[in-house]
């Protein structure tokens, strides 16, 4: 098999003199590749592979003059980088390539700090990551897509060694979290994982959850249950919906869109449960995504005359200080934070220090488990 001569001629057949340029009939200069850097932001790992009509891998691994790739490839993937003024993330092939490393920073990105949730993954990630020399950067979204792009910016600019993540809620456009992985800075996502971009996640068994929880409320008595969610874009939703669906169904009983809301937090709860309790058919029996969620309801409930657990049965999930701090105190699903944040400082540290493939896509799930109190009989 003849080999093919990478040193004269890239995917779009252009010879390497080519890549010093022409444009319009004249040699490009060096201001006319920092116009085009201006116009169409700095050149990519993903843009070098697309030239050559190789993988981002390959890209890496020529970069770095590893022996697995040709002599030929290597010299003509690091000419056209060099010409193309292509900067890899320095940080990130600093703390790769050395033992000492200048600079251990991790951005991490929490959609609000207020959720006993994800401040335990939060204090996870930092105990984790102090372990192991790192300090890290937080920014919060505020569950808002604006911000987590200018967030991801920042990182780059601030040239973080990589990123943890859970998504904002109306997140719905996945480029900034790509541009982060085509420029050699890995992603790792926790909690609410983007389906759109191929990184690693951390996430909770929020199917088993939902379904073990819903399971436990019907097995105690409840005939009717309602489901309070997030968004339906969001994986999480789709998860424990589909595990509430799925314990009704295998115990006989019918899923009944109208008692099925999208409400994840204590204000909405107050706001939509008086209507749901006003049905002619009212639940016996409430799945509440979060724990706030929970507490909302059980308050409306209660006010609304109605014994708990006696006559309302109701179960949230998070398992967080406020679950002991009400009356009666709250059945819920633990999720373990602190250790889904453990889990993915660990996995992104390896990929950062060259101990896992940064193209390797690692999904590891945290078990979660039903801690039974006052709000069911």
């Amino acid at each position: 098999m003849k080999s093919r001569n990478f040193a004269s001629k890239t995917k779009n057949g252009r010879n390497s003199e080519s890549h010093q340029a022409r444009l319009n009939g004249r040699v490009v200069t060096d201001e006319d590749k920092v116009n085009v850097m201006e116009k169409n932001g700095p050149l990519t790992m993903k843009d070098i592979a697309r030239e050559f009509g190789i993988s981002v891998a390959t890209v890496s691994r020529a970069l770095k003059d590893s022996p697995r790739i040709s002599e030929e490839r290597r010299k003509a993937i690091q000419t056209y980088a060099r010409e193309h003024n292509f900067y890899p993330n320095a940080v990130g092939e600093a703390l790769r390539h050395s033992k000492v490393m200048p600079l251990r920073v991790i951005g991490i990105i929490v959609p609000e700090i207020t959720h006993y949730y994800f401040s335990s993954i939060l204090t996870g990630i930092e105990e984790a990551a102090s372990a192991r020399g790192y300090n890290i950067m937080v920014s919060l979204s505020h569950e808002k897509y604006e911000r987590e792009v200018r967030i991801c910016e920042n990182f780059h600019r601030n040239k973080v060694c990589g990123v943890i993540v859970s998504q904002a809620k109306d997140t719905r456009n996945y480029d900034h979290y790509q541009k982060l992985i085509d420029a050699g800075i890995p992603i790792v996502f926790y909690d609410r994982i983007c389906t759109g971009v191929n990184a690693s996640r951390v996430v909770v068994d929020d199917y088993m959850g939902a379904y073990n929880a819903v399971t436990h409320l019907i097995e105690t008595g409840c005939q009717r249950v309602a489901f309070y969610g997030g968004p339906m874009q969001l994986e999480i939703s789709k998860n424990r919906y589909n595990g509430y669906k799925d314990a009704l169904l295998k115990h006989g009983l019918a899923v009944d869109e109208s008692i099925v809301r999208i409400c994840d937090n204590r204000a909405e709860a107050e706001s939509i449960t008086p209507e749901i309790l006003a049905l002619d058919h009212r639940p016996d029996g409430f799945f509440a995504v979060n724990d706030d969620t929970a507490i909302g309801i059980l308050y409306t409930v209660k006010r609304a005359g109605f014994k708990v657990p006696d006559d309302i049965s109701i179960c949230g999930f998070t398992n967080g200080q406020r679950a002991v701090a009400c009356d009666p105190m709250l059945t819920t699903i633990e999720q373990r934070g602190f250790l889904v944040g453990e889990e993915a400082a660990e996995i992104l540290i390896d990929k950062v220090e060259g101990l896992s493939p940064l193209e390797k896509v690692e999904k590891r799930v945290v078990r979660t488990r039903l801690i039974i109190r006052g709000t069911t009989r």
